[in-house]
């Protein structure tokens, strides 16, 4: 079983190799302009060459890739000859710093062909005093200059020759600034490090607010999931038990009415009743800066949309696989033997019958996650299904890069569950 499992733990992680680059390629070479996104639509073509070159768009794909899979703080320290940190701000933002041999952080930025640090003091003040011994020659009678500027990017200076730029600034937007660099490293841990980069959208780290989004989604799937599951399943063992009564007709009928009505449409009609009508439950779950569970009234009606839509189709796939199950031939045997009813159905038949079911609930523990995005967008819930087509119509490519991936591990860790799941309810699989 272990070889077995370890198998499959390979075969899932190289699975996830190949998506994380289909994932990139698709999101890059989607159609649409984040320059004008970001800037408006009326950006001159200097404006967008200077946004494009600031958030390193003109690098090649293979090496933009490698940056946010696994960071490029590395490059630029060989650049810059010291190590680099990052801090959080008291306002919740972060800074990337460089390091220099006493443990002082420092960043730089340029006024005319002056060379201003900025230094880090341990009361948290800043010290800024001119720094023009760091220029160095180069063999072209100019001089230049590694360091970390005031945005987070490892650039190059050049002394004499500087361009304008567009810099975001909280609570300005982009602004427009002299004394641009000439060459920009967008400073990022990478992915497999926890920071996918900033988003293009909000100017913040990714990973907090991904993070924030993620939790709501696991509580609103969590919440259908505990409902939706062992109720579905009682009802299909129940329902394929009695194959062809009434009780049998009724679940199968309900079941396929859940399943083939739109997520929207179920949204809206229980939106109707309970808001509209009757006035009990919120119509729009707004949660503002709370966690879902300081809220739970705002949970009620997109876990109910969540739970009829999955309890007919969780519902169905177990009534007919334990149909299969009870006209199977060591069934009829079983109770030929004189086996008691209720030990051939809970001993043989249940057992084999949930193998087909459990493999729809792993592949829909996935969607509850990221495919819930109708629900959170019908009620507003700040979910990561509506994260991700946010960033999707914005093109934010670090945030939906980073979305889409966290979508793939949720969808290979819950298959390889599957897998490990699959050995105990069939002991023949682990010899597979």
């Amino acid at each position: 079983m272990i070889v077995f499992i370890l198998r499959r733990f390979i075969l899932l992680f190289l699975t996830m190799v190949f998506v994380s680059i289909a994932v990139f390629v698709i999101a890059e070479s989607s159609p649409g302009n984040i320059a004008k996104n970001v800037l408006g639509a009326f950006i001159t073509p200097e404006q967008e060459a200077s946004f494009i070159r600031q958030n390193g768009l003109d690098q090649p794909m293979a090496t933009r890739y490698m940056y946010w899979l696994i960071g490029n703080d590395w490059v630029a320290e060989k650049k810059i000859g010291m190590p680099l940190t990052k801090i959080t701000t008291e306002d919740d933002f972060e800074e990337w710093w460089a390091v220099k041999p006493d443990g002082t952080r420092v960043r730089w930025k340029v006024e005319g062909e002056d060379l201003i640090a900025v230094t880090l003091l341990p009361d948290g003040t800043r010290k800024e005093e001119t720094d023009n011994t760091r220029w160095t020659d180069r063999e072209d009678g100019t001089r230049e200059f590694w360091g970390v500027n005031l945005q987070n990017q490892a650039v190059r200076w050049v002394k004499g020759d500087s361009k304008n730029v567009w810099t975001f600034v909280a609570g300005k937007g982009w602004v427009e600034f002299p004394g641009g660099p000439m060459e920009y490293i967008p400073l990022k841990k990478g992915f497999v490090r926890g920071d996918p980069g900033i988003s293009f959208r909000t100017g913040r780290p990714v990973s907090k607010s991904i993070f924030i989004r993620l939790r709501n989604s696991v509580v609103l799937a969590a919440s259908a999931f505990v409902i939706v599951m062992p109720l579905a399943l009682l009802l299909g063992v129940i329902a394929g038990l009695r194959e062809g009564s009434v009780k049998d007709r009724f679940l199968s009928v309900g079941g396929m009415l859940f399943s083939v009505v739109p997520e929207f449409a179920t949204g809206i009609f229980l939106t109707l009743i309970f808001s509209v009508w009757l006035g009990w439950l919120p119509g729009a779950a707004v949660l503002g800066d709370a966690a879902p569970w300081e809220k739970p009234m705002m949970l009620v009606l997109p876990v109910l949309t969540l739970t009829l839509i999955e309890l007919g189709y969780i519902l169905r796939i177990t009534r007919a696989s334990m149909v299969e199950v009870m006209k199977s031939p060591y069934i009829r045997t079983a109770f030929l033997k004189g086996l008691p009813y209720r030990k051939v159905v809970m001993k043989h038949a249940i057992r084999n019958a949930l193998i087909a079911p459990i493999t729809v609930i792993m592949l829909h523990v996935n969607w509850l996650l990221g495919g819930i995005v109708i629900v959170e967008v019908v009620f507003g819930y700040p979910g990561l299904g509506a994260y991700l087509l946010e960033s999707a119509l914005y093109k934010d490519f670090n945030a939906l890069e980073a979305g889409a991936m966290i979508m793939v591990i949720v969808a290979v860790g819950t298959q390889l569950i599957a897998d490990i799941i699959y050995t105990f309810l069939n002991p023949r699989i682990r010899y597979a």
